[in-house]
């Protein structure tokens, strides 16, 4: 691992916090604060993932080596590392929260590959910083297994996304109260190495616009262009448009992508949104079993579901919104932030368009096609229908005799399937007629759509059966998930139990249905 080139431009080019004391604090006119890793007892590596340390140029003898699990564990510092945590804040269910920052994630540097490629490395749940609040700035196993697992399911599945190098255990346990109900229990502790050619977050500008820090909102931004950016050019003007209008192009493919695979973040506040449009931040996430665009998978958004996952294009915008009343005192205008905006309307239009053809398998997507899919979705929201399922089994029907025979395993309810069939059966017909009057070959068809359409996500009762064997010391099926979501779209034989639709014991059940933000 010697041979990794840090070039620490974050902590180089931007403003410190002058004081390294690790106590919690307000920490004022600073884009971060110099903070150490906190070491473990007896650090273990649980899982890795190849495709992220080959990135990294180490190879399986640096990963399996005893001092990988110390320095990413957070035990051992390599030379060029500058351990620090950001500071940045956030709006949080729709309101100002203030300063929130890195309270459990410590970046350790940035890389630069023979590639040429920059990328973070950043620890989750290395100990407490500055902006640890009332927290301990440690992880649990449950919610580090989850992490691990989704960050590399999710860039699998094409969808943009952080990534993770490695999950440790530490040897530790931590304390945590998991449903919020005053009965916290000792778990297991863990450690995830995140990657990531940025970590910036909306939220990094909101804090110092709302402190009127506005020098160092302007050296954030002029950063993050010039390092995460590189290829805008033109005054500082144009450069700064170019920018947001990017930015808000990202955020918008990002939305398609989650509606696209049925992915729901769960907690979409703006220091959880990446300015390079990535996921970040996995917590408590889920994936649609049955069809609801009003299923949230988060406990504390239960009441309101703000949230919810029809809504998350719609929060995204707010997000951006809020992101560009941070950055108007650096335009002086509204009319390029405006256009930023309107660009986030227009791609995400066009990219949801387009992949909802894929889905459907058309050459073309009308209007006409956009009823189809909302009255395809009001039905299989009556029925309770597996979204993930339908979808990769419709590439199947014969479009000459169209049945909903080769659906039938994506029904939850035998009883609502009877109650709906026939308005399952219409829509069926009109669609394949749809179908016919394109005249596509079959197999072209079939092979767009299951190119669109996963036959293998991570849905919340797979992550949790592996995290219930992690938390008993066999790490087996941590690693064979990982290996099952790393083909998402092929038919892996043998493992069929992988794309099965929720089993009725993970219907109810924590971690399964809905989960906290408690980690």
């Amino acid at each position: 691992m010697d041979h990794l080139v840090f070039d620490n431009r974050f902590v180089r080019e931007l403003p410190a916090d002058p004081n390294d004391a690790p106590h919690v604090r307000q920490v004022q006119g600073a884009c971060y604060s110099r903070v150490q890793p906190t070491p473990v007892r007896a650090p273990e590596l649980v899982a890795w993932s190849r495709e992220v340390a080959a990135m990294l140029d180490l190879e399986e003898g640096d990963v399996r080596s005893p001092r990988f699990a110390q320095v990413f564990a957070g035990n051992a510092v390599l030379p060029g590392m500058a351990p620090y945590a950001a500071c940045y804040g956030g709006h949080q269910f729709g309101n100002w929260a203030g300063q929130l920052g890195d309270g459990r994630a410590i970046n350790l540097g940035e890389v630069v590959s023979t590639r040429g490629e920059r990328l973070e490395l950043q620890l989750k749940g290395a100990g407490p910083t500055p902006y640890a609040r009332r927290a301990d700035g440690r992880a649990v196993l449950r919610s580090s297994v989850r992490e691990f697992l989704c960050s590399e399911a999710m860039h699998h599945l094409g969808v943009p996304t952080t990534r993770a190098l490695s999950l440790i255990a530490t040897g530790e346990e931590v304390v945590r109260d998991m449903f919020y109900d005053g009965y916290p229990e000792p778990e297991p502790g863990a450690v995830v190495c995140r990657v990531a050619p940025s970590f910036i977050r909306f939220g990094n500008f909101e804090i110092f616009a709302a402190r009127g820090e506005l020098d160092v909102l302007e050296k954030l931004a002029e950063f993050t262009i010039a390092r995460d950016f590189p290829w805008i050019e033109g005054s500082p003007a144009e450069r700064r448009a170019a920018w947001f209008r990017e930015v808000c192009e990202r955020t918008a493919r990002l939305m398609a992508h989650w509606m696209r695979v049925g992915f729901v973040h769960g907690v979409m506040n703006t220091d959880n949104m990446s300015i390079l449009g990535l996921t970040i931040d996995y917590g408590p996430y889920g994936w649609i079993d049955n069809f609801d665009r009003d299923w949230t998978p988060n406990t504390t958004d239960e009441g309101t579901r703000r949230y919810r996952f029809g809504y998350q294009p719609r929060i995204a915008h707010w997000n951006l919104l809020q992101l560009a009343n941070a950055l108007y005192p650096l335009f002086g205008a509204t009319e390029p932030l405006q256009a930023g905006l309107d660009r986030y309307v227009a791609v995400y239009d066009t990219e949801s368009r387009r992949m909802q053809a894929d889905k459907l398998g058309l050459a073309s997507f009308s209007d006409d096609d956009q009823q189809r899919v909302d009255a395809l979705h009001k039905l299989m929201t009556k029925a309770e229908v597996d979204m993930t399922i339908f979808f990769r089994e419709l590439a199947r029907i014969d479009v000459d005799a169209p049945t909903l025979a080769p659906l039938d395993e994506a029904f939850y309810s035998p009883d609502k399937r009877a109650v709906h069939g026939a308005e399952l059966q219409a829509w069926l017909d009109d669609y394949a007629a749809r179908l016919r009057a394109e005249g596509r070959p079959a197999a072209e068809r079939r092979a767009q759509m299951d190119a669109a359409n996963p036959c293998y996500v991570l849905r919340n009762w797979l992550a949790q059966e592996a995290i219930d064997a992690a938390e008993k010391g066999d790490y087996s099926l941590v690693t064979e998930t990982l290996e099952v979501m790393r083909r998402p779209y092929a038919e892996q034989p043998g493992r069929e139990h992988f794309a099965g639709r929720r089993p009725e014991w993970a219907r109810n059940r924590p971690g399964c249905s809905m989960l906290s933000c408690s980690s």
